[in-house]
């Protein structure tokens, strides 16, 4: 599989439709760095999608929200 394969197939459940959070606005909410979000991400702690031909990093505003609150259980 190629990596622009990989990408459409990270994507395709996404409804473009819904506003996404950037790195830096899901960093902002949750109060953490860049490389902690990343980090969080490939670890499977939050969903992150890869949008356009440079794979940006974006969130959806459910999924931030639900991790910031599963933060403020512990």
């Amino acid at each position: 599989m190629s990596i622009h394969q990989e990408q459409n197939q990270r994507t395709a459940n996404v409804d473009l439709s819904e506003p996404m959070l950037t790195m830096r606005e899901a960093c902002r909410l949750l109060n953490v760095h860049s490389n902690t979000l990343r980090r969080w991400g490939h670890q499977g702690m939050v969903r992150m999608y890869r949008v356009g031909p440079r794979g940006h990093r974006r969130f959806r505003r459910e999924d931030v929200v639900d991790l910031l609150t599963e933060q403020m259980r512990i």
